[in-house]
């Protein structure tokens, strides 16, 4: 019983810690040097054509994503990142778009465990195509 009751705190603990963690913006604030497109096990790298009506269609579009919100930067920095957690455990996943010369770059990843599991890959995807319309 008291093994039982551990359990349960322990995984409640976990749920807020994850929920409240503090966010470094010196750690996921980052220039991005990738200049191709990769998927990683913990994120996806997505470089695309950009301009400053690009980045600004794409911060429109990423900050209505439930659950998301701006970390540091701005649309007239060129450089913006964002936080957007899940919906039942908040683990906060970080993206990173810029805009370097004529590319966007954008840098998606998660914080916590090993893989994604294709969450990140699928909404920046999902965004990307969108902004094709």
């Amino acid at each position: 019983m008291y093994f039982l009751l551990f359990l349960i705190v322990l995984v409640v603990a976990g749920m807020i810690w994850f929920r409240v963690a503090p966010s470094d913006k010196q750690h996921w604030h980052v220039f991005i040097t990738d200049t191709e497109n990769a998927d990683h096990i913990f994120g996806v790298t997505r470089v695309i054509e950009g301009s400053p009506d690009k980045l600004d269609a794409f911060n429109a579009s990423f900050s209505s994503e439930a659950r998301t919100e701006i970390l540091a930067g701005a649309v007239q920095d060129g450089h913006i990142s964002y936080v957007t957690r899940s919906k039942v455990w908040g683990f906060p996943d970080y993206t990173t778009v810029q805009l370097v010369d004529d590319q966007l770059r954008i840098f998606a990843r998660l914080r916590f465990g090993r893989s994604d599991l294709g969450v990140n890959r699928a909404r920046i995807d999902r965004i990307l195509a969108a902004l094709k319309g």
